[in-house]
């Protein structure tokens, strides 16, 4: 069987990655299967999903604790395992840690995976963020700085000039040529 497409949308709260994700699922001839990080922290019990317990279990918006380290490197585990299993996969992501950019370097780099970086003016996180319900203020803020830090990519776009659906354009044209950014991150940890 012949490994699947990953397509790894990686952005700070607040910058569309959900938005995009969705757009590119409608855009695509073949099924991707919706994976995330959110999607992994919502597995958890209801209690830990509130403060001060998401900080203690799992960190800060900008660091993992330890429980987020483990939700982190599972997914990027099981991304993996999907493609190998044959199932094309979208992902979004809040690439904060080093460790994990060199996780998914190391276990995307001989596949067909890509790295989406998703760019948006910090004004306009802010002003998304105080407008969802659904959004801890401030979490956009403390990953600006980090989220593009330890980053190539494949393909960068901007959710602030670009709607959701021009995006997934830009970003299904760009999956017709093979990918590039994981095996240049994986290079650079050598």
């Amino acid at each position: 069987m012949t490994c699947e497409k990953i397509i790894i949308i990686n952005g700070t709260s607040s910058s569309g990655k959900t938005a995009i994700l969705r757009a590119l699922q409608n855009l695509m001839d073949e099924p991707y299967l919706e994976f995330g990080i959110d999607k992994f922290i919502w597995m958890l019990p209801e209690r830990y999903l509130d403060r001060p317990l998401w900080d203690d279990v799992l960190g800060l918006a900008d660091k993992a604790g330890e429980m987020g380290q483990g939700l982190a490197h599972g997914m990027h585990k099981a991304i993996a395992a999907l493609s190998l299993a044959g199932i094309n996969v979208l992902a979004d992501h809040v690439l904060v840690e080093q460790n994990w950019v060199e996780e998914c370097a190391e276990l995307f780099a001989e596949l067909p995976a890509f790295l989406i970086g998703v760019q948006c003016p910090i004004n306009v996180l802010e002003e998304r963020e105080r407008s969802r319900k659904n959004r801890t203020l401030g979490q956009a803020k403390l990953q600006f700085p980090v989220i593009h830090k330890y980053s190539i990519y494949d393909l960068e776009v901007d959710s602030s000039l670009l709607t959701p659906e021009e995006c997934a354009q830009a970003i299904n044209a760009r999956i017709l040529e093979p990918p590039v950014a994981f095996k240049q991150l994986k290079r650079q940890m050598l």
